[in-house]
């Protein structure tokens, strides 16, 4: 099996260097890839990407800033893997959880692997931020009658092929949610395993916020909607 790594990059020169050098050490139990989209950067991203060297290693430039879902649909049209997983540039996730997430498919057990954070005091951004995430969780739950503890993780484990055919249209952040929306809308229920976690602040360069958590709500509920519509269809 051969694992694709997503990585959308968007103004991170600070982080960019430690995060290819953390992805690309880590003891993988298959093959892999690190597929890297700079995301339309305006800072010196660019220029530190383009001064990397490993063979598994590929970069692909926006010309402007499109989001994180753009950048993730570019990604995945590019990937030669069976297996995919996205890995932000931004230090939060720790690409040493990552074969953590692929023991449940190597043996059998499952098909898409979510890695789902612990919130504490170390690894929490903010309270509203932690609530927020817990809601637009709960939110899935309630509607698709499901039971996952992470929807807005950006460890999301799964075949290239299954990505591919969910057509995700979200831009931006509201893709965590579409991927979710539309695979619980299948029946298809994530394994979940625990990873570590450590938010960044507003001053370090976070760029999620409230407005983002709304989009996602709105988007599991269209999602939702959707499947009463096909069944009626019926």
């Amino acid at each position: 099996m051969k694992l694709s790594i997503l990585m959308p990059v968007y103004n991170e020169e600070e982080r960019i260097a430690d995060a290819l050098k953390q992805a690309l050490a880590v003891d993988y139990p298959c093959e892999i890839e690190l597929v890297v989209v700079d995301d339309g950067s305006r800072d010196g991203t660019g220029e530190i990407l383009g001064r990397a060297d490993d063979a598994r290693l590929r970069v692909i430039t926006h010309p402007r800033n499109a989001g994180k879902g753009a950048a993730i649909k570019t990604a995945v049209a590019s990937a030669e893997g069976e297996y995919m997983v996205i890995l932000d540039a931004d230090l939060e996730y720790d690409p040493q959880d990552i074969p953590r997430l692929l023991a449940p498919v190597l043996d059998g057990r499952a098909t898409v692997v979510y890695g789902n954070r612990t919130f504490g005091s170390h690894s929490a951004y903010s309270f509203w931020y932690v609530m927020g995430n817990k809601g637009v969780t709960m939110a899935a739950n309630v509607l698709f009658n499901s039971y996952i503890g992470d929807l807005e993780t950006c460890f999301k484990l799964m075949p290239v092929e299954l990505y591919r055919s969910l057509g995700i249209r979200s831009r931006g952040f509201g893709m965590e949610a579409e991927v979710t929306g539309k695979l619980l809308r299948r029946r298809i229920r994530p394994y979940e395993v625990p990873i570590s976690y450590r938010a960044r602040g507003r001053e370090e360069g976070k760029k999620i916020t409230w407005k983002d958590g709304v989009e996602a709500i709105w988007i599991l509920g269209r999602e939702r909607t959707r499947r009463r519509a096909s069944l009626v269809r019926r």
